[in-house]
């Protein structure tokens, strides 16, 4: 199967996930499908569900000074069509609970989440997300924030690059 000419697709894991691969929610959106229910308390973009041992990234890749303040204007992108470059919270070490998660998700049966992105705000409102699907540790450097490459398991698609803004050579 040529995965690169995915639209949507349904993403396999060992829950119930009602979200498609290269589709766009909002935050509720995703939370809701994932069974967390305390909507309110997600206000940066990541989240661990312990039951689903499973981390949600939520990244917007183009940070406007005015939604962001300067200990949240992370460092996010696309590397190419197999890989993204992510920083962790500022205060994320590789040597913190939550650091060793992140590298060790693997061995852990653990599971991260990549939704993306490019604005917060559209001409519309808030910007939805696109769920990218399941990403693997690569590789880290730094702390507090941990700047970490993560391989995505489906190839970011030719149309996402052009939705979010991107001309990945991969």
């Amino acid at each position: 199967m040529d995965t690169n000419n995915i639209l949507s697709a349904p993403l396999l894991l060992d829950y119930e996930c009602p979200l498609d691969l290269h589709c766009a929610y909002t935050k509720d959106q995703i939370l809701i499908a994932m069974d967390y229910p305390k909507l309110a308390s997600m206000r940066q973009g990541v989240l661990y569900i312990e039951e689903k041992n499973t981390d949600l990234f939520l990244v917007t890749i183009n940070k406007a000074d005015k939604d962001y303040s300067p200990t949240t204007m992370y460092d996010d992108y696309f590397i190419s069509d197999y890989l993204f470059h992510w920083q962790s919270q500022s205060t994320t070490s590789e040597t913190s609970t939550i650091g060793k998660r992140y590298i060790n998700h693997c061995n852990q049966d653990g599971k991260v989440l990549l939704f993306v992105r490019d604005f917060k705000k559209n001409a519309l409102g808030t910007t939805p997300f696109t769920f990218i699907g399941k990403v693997e540790y690569v590789k880290h450097s730094g702390s507090r924030p941990m700047n970490i490459t993560w391989r995505l398991e489906t190839p970011l698609p030719a149309k996402e690059q052009i939705n979010l803004g991107r001309n990945v050579i991969g």
